[in-house]
């Protein structure tokens, strides 16, 4: 039920003591070196200021306890930038209808969920869900993208005859994101600001010292501008 303090054991990293009756996890307060931790199938009911001090933990086993509040458990994991296995199943915070994407947005480092690996789908719909402004700016940038429909812009003396894709654009800013990753770029390519860039050919621009003089007469400036979106 109880185990005495480990602070000791100043460069423990790995520890099994899953299969126990253990309700208190104060012994682990000078663990710092740990990387991987079994807790399963223990009696834990909160873990609150245990383990956020763990921040080399990588492997971390909670499933088969009775953790359940779901806000309280993730921000005491929240500091541990390495973690990449997690298991939280046959929890009662398990039975949120919205666990597991919950999980993944504040814990991204966690690629292995409940046995589970972590697509990037999943990634995509939980900041959806728990970020949607955010969500909404994201899908609508493409850097690094092409778009192969024709905007209806000229090319020298030829149209693009081939007729535009047509988008499902959504209704608002909180709705669902683009399902084509190509309506994003094309939206975004269609409100692009202009961009000008002007050259001038400094030889034919008289110096102030011809200018004093009046040496050489003043050209008109031939100025090339370019446009493009």
């Amino acid at each position: 039920r109880s185990i005495p303090s480990l602070s000791q054991f100043r460069r423990l990293r790995c520890l099994w003591i899953n299969n126990n009756k253990i309700q208190d996890l104060t012994f682990l307060i000078k663990s710092y070196c740990l990387t991987e931790l079994y807790l399963n199938n223990n009696e834990l009911t909160d873990i609150s200021g245990a383990l956020k001090h763990l921040c080399s933990l990588q492997i971390l086993f909670l499933h088969s306890n009775e953790l359940k509040k779901l806000g309280k458990t993730v921000k005491e994991l929240k500091g541990m930038r390495s973690l990449q296995t997690l298991n939280l199943f046959q929890n009662p915070l398990a039975y949120d209808p919205d666990y597991r994407l919950y999980v993944i947005y504040f814990l991204p480092s966690v690629q292995l969920l409940d046995r589970k690996l972590v697509t990037q789908r999943e990634r995509e719909s939980a900041l959806h869900l728990f970020n949607p402004k955010r969500s909404c700016v994201v899908q609508s940038i493409a850097f690094g993208k092409r778009v192969d429909t024709s905007l209806g812009t000229t090319v020298g003396s030829s149209r693009c005859t081939q007729p535009a894709r047509r988008l499902i654009m959504p209704s608002g800013i909180y709705n669902i994101p683009f399902e084509n990753p190509e309506d994003a770029v094309l939206v975004r390519a269609t409100r692009r600001s202009l961009m000008e860039f002007s050259s001038v050919d400094w030889n034919k621009v008289a110096t102030c010292q011809e200018r004093r003089l009046k040496n050489k007469a003043e050209e008109p400036l031939q100025k090339l501008t370019v446009q493009f979106r």
